[in-house]
């Protein structure tokens, strides 16, 4: 079978946005070229280790690379892939050079190329993300391992909004806790509860494609018993309370249901929300509040903000 990459060249912005149409459109996972990865200061306080080529990285803006299977849909496919990015400008989003470009690669090269880009991280005191492939070894006995497939996932855990939300969860989440994932994408948090001694964490999302890749990942972790995946938006029509709920999600999206995540968690419950750029940060602050919350905690790593809101 042969594949196509899609290459966009666009900005920082417009990152998040744009791996969402793509994701739309089919790309089982995105690639991030970021020249800023190449000269920022990394927290070393986890041990990781970086090894990037500049070669690799544009000189400025952002690159993102997706690949779709090469067939009689394509033309229309990239076609709608390309109006959905100009869109984004109705919406204020800045989509810079917007320079895309098509290539061709076979399945051999395709299911190999993009695993040069993934190695284990630590990312918390506890965690350590490690895709399915590689063989490590825990550096401590009280390490925990998240193992992950980002062939069929949305990323590999490591992006500033996750990171800040599985060192959320170490923080808030307690044995015995139910916790809900809105939006679970690979599954990553709801693992990350269940590892930290949830009792039963729900793990909801829309796309049947994110539904079908978290239940890999759950099980390739072990903890089909306590965490539950199923199809459904945001948090309609879900009765049961929790201790936490947590979303990495556009601000839009947290907005949209924030009402509903007061309504289900427990008195003194948190609320754990990511996926907020710095233009949207007042917004959805002002929005948490609105429905209830008290604001606990900010977090900001890069230009990203994680909220942790609590139910009083």
């Amino acid at each position: 079978m042969k594949w196509s990459e899609i290459s966009i060249h666009t900005t920082h912005e417009a990152v998040e946005a744009i791996s969402n149409i793509l994701h739309e459109a089919g790309a089982g996972g995105v690639v991030i070229e970021d020249p800023y990865d190449l000269t920022k200061e990394r927290d070393a306080s986890f041990g990781e280790v970086y090894e990037l080529n500049p070669d690799d990285y544009p000189e400025e803006g952002v690159i993102i690379k997706a690949y779709l299977p090469v067939n009689s849909f394509l033309g229309e496919t990239v076609e709608e892939i390309k109006q959905a990015i100009n869109n984004l400008l109705l919406y204020d989003i800045d989509i810079g050079k917007n320079k895309i470009t098509i290539s061709e690669v076979n399945e051999e090269e395709w299911a190999t190329a993009w695993k040069k880009y993934y190695n284990p991280v630590k990312i918390s005191e506890k965690f350590t993300i490690v895709p399915t492939w590689e063989t490590y070894e825990p550096v401590s006995s009280d390490e925990l391992i998240i193992e992950l497939d980002p062939g069929m996932a949305f990323g590999t855990g490591t992006h500033p909004t996750t990171v800040m939300c599985i060192q959320a969860l170490e923080k808030y989440v307690k044995p015995g806790d139910t916790v809900i994932d809105v939006g679970t994408g690979s599954g990553i948090l709801s693992i990350a509860a269940a590892m930290l001694g949830a009792k039963a964490v729900r793990a909801l999302d829309l796309d049947p494609v994110a539904v079908d890749s978290a239940r890999l990942n759950v099980k390739l972790n072990k903890v089909q018993h306590i965490v539950t995946v199923s199809q459904n938006n945001l948090l309609d029509h879900i009765e049961e309370r929790a201790n936490v709920i947590v979303a990495n999600i556009l601000a839009e999206i947290i907005l949209r249901f924030a009402d509903d995540a007061y309504r289900l968690l427990e008195n003194n419950g948190y609320f754990i929300t990511s996926g907020i750029i710095q233009a949207k940060k007042q917004e959805v602050k002002d929005g948490l509040i609105k429905a209830g919350f008290t604001i606990e905690e900010t977090l900001v790593m890069e230009d990203w903000i994680a909220f942790i809101a609590r139910k009083a």
